[in-house]
């Protein structure tokens, strides 16, 4: 299914403490999806912002980076990403990620809600 957005509505706002404004264009609402995601946007980080660490319950979190390159952190460390780059958060787990670049750190993020039976 190919659906061409119009008009979408495009927020900027502080994000987990994070550091400067992030802009989010949403690409789907969840009404959208024959499975449960709560979440899918381009998300923009411009040079020195970020989406400060928030830990995810009862969902994952899938980020796929499109443009530019920063740094990513979780229980595992930090670490540096860029274009190409995916990170899954799994439900339990905490992230966060800034961009360290020069130029706008561009991502795709996904929110799927966790199956509990």
């Amino acid at each position: 299914m190919l659906i061409r957005k119009k008009g979408t509505q495009t927020l900027s706002k502080k994000l987990f403490e994070g550091k400067g404004e992030v802009i989010i264009e949403p690409l789907f609402s969840p009404d959208e999806f024959e499975a449960a995601v709560r979440f899918c946007a381009r998300v923009t980080l411009v040079p020195g912002s970020s989406i400060g660490l928030h830990q995810h319950t009862a969902e994952d979190e899938l980020y796929f980076i499109i443009e530019g390159s920063g740094e990513a952190a979780d229980e595992d460390g930090k670490y540096p990403v860029s274009a190409g780059h995916s990170i899954l958060t799994r439900s339990g787990e905490s992230h966060s990620i800034e961009n360290t670049g020069s130029c706008d750190l561009v991502l795709i993020a996904v929110i799927p809600q966790v199956h509990i039976q």
